[in-house]
């Protein structure tokens, strides 16, 4: 093993068994943070923080909820220094949860929050620089008298911190970054991880390590690679500061949880996080139990490492950077196709058109053909049978080779091997695609060599193990260490009794592997959830992780004391409007410091500017201001409509 190499990709304590990375202990108020303690969760108030009533009472609804900490926006002094009086409020009430200052632009009011408050955030992106969005060669020089600059704004707020036993957050946002960061780095998690630990290091130079660090994008698959690439910065420069793991402007419903699944569980399940909040644009105490399902996620396989897995010191891929697994083409699955989707009806005694409208095909008799969505399933399992009704072209049909092999006209299906040995025994083989189903533990057991020379073939991994994700990592790792480019399914079965448990069970699992370029299909299984729900949660996962765009993305802020307008409400309008626009993202953000910077990955933004008015944008760019609220929805779609990528919805 060559030691740099292992430094140059070490990320985590290991990538076979769950090992959690040891971080330093960091003391907030009476709840302390990293070490030995368990993974805490938190939420923000999203009420007016000079309303002490309102505020206290969400606190309350958070903490009742079961957050370890409450975060409260101070957009100003006058915000920070009320925060004296909802903090008064909740102790006198009998609760001592304690209390985040969320800081942007003021570092005066990080400096009277800092006395008041257990732990303040603030983000370098805009602690110091005013980012205008400007393109600016910096020479070295000049790079340090700005850094210079930010050193002078910080020290005061970190000898308050250190004067009050005061918790800093450094928290990084992808959208975020200082033109100065912007013009060395480019908008990339490099340069999340540089400024924040330019941040850190000035900490350190004053003999402060009351730190937490986080590294937050709207985009899962960047959100994963910044921390990860943080850890690994640390571990060069032997720190090892607790993490807060976030994606930023997840949305609502499902989407926010599988985006949040996505994110936070691939990083949890290697380790990795200390404290995590859910973003959601919902009400804040919403966004405590889909969080602790996470954490009971990982709670669960702390002592499952029974399941014996080769070792491995260093990652074949590079962990810091999106490539997709080259796999042969074959049929219309693997090489650079999107992933599929795939959907068992083996148990089914019939197929009948209410079964198919849940899975994307909804028949019309009146017209006799098909409407099929842009989530539709892309193939069926039907077992020992054929179907009993006439499906539509586009949906691949796979049955079982025992009943395969005795049909004349093989044509308009796929054999299914249940092992490697069936199929290695079958009398006839597809010429187009054979699927072989291969079961977690018995693939380290199989000769490699006889997996390589195969043509037609795609591999089918299933797991029911609780570790299931780690698993099938580690035996993608295997297929690139031994040069097969078989194509391979992701096939997952989860007994889950509800549908937000399913969803960040199987986010987690499937979008650790996805986000790692892994997968050509997704087969999840849950006979507890409504196949409909299961559908939904594969295109979702794919969408999350990048890897297959189905449907319109929202990238809506979770709301916090600083918005302009009712982020549930006006999210709900234009998704009523909108959502038949696939592959269009919409960024929905309550106030400018959620604005151009945050929806960095967004086409349209929709920004709050001032009371009632709105300002809408191109990318980063401003196209329309202050535009009346009453009208804001009619031109964001005008603007949609002069690029072309509008039309109409179908009844």
């Amino acid at each position: 093993m060559n030691p740099s190499i292992e430094k140059i990709k070490k990320y985590c304590e290991s990538l076979t068994e769950y090992k959690r990375f040891h971080t330093r202990e960091v003391q907030i108020g009476d709840v302390p943070l990293g070490g030995k303690n368990p993974i805490r969760i938190q939420s923000m108030t999203t009420t007016d923080t000079m309303n002490t009533k309102a505020t206290v009472e969400q606190c309350i609804r958070i903490i009742e909820a079961g957050a370890d900490y409450v975060r409260i926006a101070a957009p100003s002094i006058n915000e920070a220094k009320n925060l004296e009086n909802i903090k008064k409020e909740l102790r006198a009430r009998g609760y001592n949860t304690p209390l985040i200052a969320d800081i942007h632009f003021t570092p005066n009011a990080a400096e009277v929050a800092a006395r008041i408050v257990e732990k303040v955030r603030i983000n370098p992106g805009n602690f110091v620089d005013k980012k205008k969005f400007e393109l600016k060669e910096y020479s070295d020089s000049e790079y340090l008298q700005e850094l210079d600059r930010a050193r002078q704004k910080l020290i005061p707020l970190i000898k308050i911190c250190k004067e009050y036993g005061t918790a800093i957050r450094i928290g990084a946002n992808h959208g975020s970054l200082s033109d100065r960061i912007m013009s060395r780095y480019g908008d990339t998690p490099l340069g999340m991880v540089e400024s924040a630990m330019e941040f850190i290091r000035i900490c350190e130079e004053y003999d402060f390590h009351n730190i937490v660090v986080s590294m937050k994008a709207s985009n899962p698959q960047v959100m994963i690679q910044a921390y990860r690439l943080l850890v690994n910065k640390m571990l060069q420069e032997n720190m090892n500061y607790p993490l807060h793991l976030g994606v930023t402007e997840a949305g609502d419903g499902e989407d926010g949880r599988i985006k949040s699944a996505v994110g936070i569980g691939a990083l949890l399940l290697d380790g990795l996080g200390d404290t995590i909040r859910i973003s959601l644009t919902e009400d804040p105490e919403f966004e405590i139990a889909p969080a602790k399902k996470l954490e009971h996620k990982i709670e669960s396989i702390k002592n499952s490492n029974s399941f014996y897995l080769p070792n491995i010191e260093i990652s074949p891929i590079d962990p810091f950077n999106y490539s997709r697994r080259k796999t042969n083409s074959i049929s219309i699955l693997g090489g650079d196709k999107v992933p599929k989707v795939f959907v068992d009806f083996s148990n089914c005694e019939d197929l009948n058109y209410n079964l198919l409208k849940q899975i994307g095909y909804d028949y019309d008799i009146a017209c006799d053909k098909w409407k099929i969505s842009d989530q539709a399933a892309d193939f069926i399992l039907l077992g020992n049978k054929k179907e009993n009704l006439e499906l539509p072209l586009n949906l691949k049909k796979i049955i079982d080779y025992n009943f395969w092999i005795s049909l004349e006209d093989k044509s308009d299906y796929f054999p299914f091997f249940k092992n490697f040995e069936e199929y290695k025994k079958a009398q006839a083989k597809s010429f187009v695609a054979n699927f072989i189903e291969i079961k977690d533990n018995e693939y380290f057991s199989l000769n490699k060599e006889e997996l390589k020379p195969l043509n037609n073939v795609i591999l089918i991994f299933s797991s029911n193990n609780t570790r299931k994700a780690i698993i099938l990592r580690r035996i993608f790792f295997d297929l690139i260490e031994n040069n097969i480019t078989l194509p391979a399914v992701i096939k997952f079965n989860y007994k889950d009794n509800d549908c937000e448990s399913f969803i960040m069970n199987s986010s987690a699992d499937a979008g650790l592997l996805f986000s790692d370029g892994f997968g050509d299909g997704i087969w999840l299984e849950n006979p507890k959830i409504e196949l409909t729900n299961v559908i939904k949660t594969s295109f979702g996962i794919l969408q999350a992780t990048r890897t297959r765009i189905s449907k319109t993305e929202y990238i809506a802020c979770p709301s916090c004391g600083r918005t302009l307008f009712d982020l549930q409400e006006v999210t709900q309008k234009i998704r009523k409007r909108t959502e038949h626009l696939k592959g269009v993202k919409i960024a929905i953000m309550g106030c400018i410091v959620n604005g151009p910077g945050e929806m960095a990955d967004a086409d349209y933004g929709y920004v709050g500017s001032g009371p009632g008015k709105i300002t809408l944008y191109k990318g980063k760019n401003i196209v329309r201001k202050n535009v009346d609220e009453n009208r804001a929805v009619d031109e964001l779609i005008e603007l949609i409509k002069e690029d072309n990528r509008w039309f109409e919805k179908e009844n």
